[in-house]
């Protein structure tokens, strides 16, 4: 397939976008970064410093700065959105009412919410579209981020703000997780480096089992635990009270209801 993508703004969530596909194979001569700011673009790839003149319109354009330039960028994107072109948004909180009005013209618009781990084709990825979004654009858009990781389409857009807690703010919670586990090995007497790498470790190769296991992770739980053994006296205190389960609950609660929050604060810019 034959991708011609014009990308504004190459930061984090960008850039492991960027990489991703291009460790796929996909043609770096298919990109187009816009970014005042990114001091060097991947080989192959066009990196301008402003939005190019007399061009016209591309099929995808993805939006890949920080939400609070949406007004400011929209003018200057709008051009090169036509009747032919899908906006892929990951622009966190804003909706696609506000794309929507931003791109009158748009054929489509389809918000994305992937995370880092993109780059290395392992992420999933949460999709939402308007009315533009039909079958044959959401067949095209599923094998543009079929590179990335795994795509899923959300059956509305009011799930968006709690998948982007879950599938978009996620690895940092698992990071304070493997942080939490080596702190409280080294807390009990190993080294804190050693301690870092085993949970690292242990962390990398449960997930990979997980992931190619047909059980769920509950029953990969209950499936590694003897009665009265190590494993379950452990997992007897963080079930107790319902603690973990109470605890990721407020995680996402929390993170979910600051995006509901960046939500309405964006369609009250627009």
């Amino acid at each position: 397939m034959t991708y011609s993508l014009l990308q504004f703004g190459c930061g984090n969530m960008g850039g492991a976008m960027l990489t991703g596909w291009l460790a796929s194979g996909i043609a770096p001569a298919a990109f187009t970064v816009v970014d005042p700011h990114l001091s060097e673009a991947p080989a192959g790839v066009r990196l301008l410093r402003s939005a190019p003149v007399g061009e016209a319109p591309v099929r995808f354009v993805l939006l890949g700065f920080k939400p609070q330039g949406l007004a400011d960028a929209a003018q200057t994107i709008a051009p090169f959105v036509g009747a032919g072109t899908v906006v892929l948004s990951i622009l966190a909180g804003v909706d696609l009412a506000t794309l929507r009005a931003r791109f009158p013209d748009a054929a489509a618009i389809v918000r994305v919410m992937p995370n880092l781990a993109a780059a290395l084709g392992k992420s999933p990825v949460a999709l939402v579209g308007d009315a533009g979004a039909d079958g044959e654009v959401r067949a095209e858009v599923e094998q543009l981020m079929a590179p990335l990781g795994t795509a899923e389409w959300l059956s509305g857009e009011d799930q968006m703000d709690l998948v982007t807690a879950l599938a978009g703010s996620g690895p940092a919670f698992i990071y304070r997780v493997i942080d939490a586990l080596a702190a409280g090995a080294a807390a009990l007497g190993l080294p804190r480096d050693q301690a870092d790498r085993l949970a690292l470790a242990m962390v990398d190769g449960a997930a990979a089992l997980a992931a190619a296991s047909p059980h769920a992770p509950g029953e990969l739980a209950r499936r590694v635990a003897s009665p009265k053994g190590v494993t379950q006296v452990g997992l007897d205190v963080l079930d107790a009270d319902a603690r973990l389960e109470t605890l990721m609950q407020d995680t996402l609660r929390g993170a979910r209801d600051r995006s509901a929050e960046m939500t309405e604060e964006a369609r009250r810019a627009g």
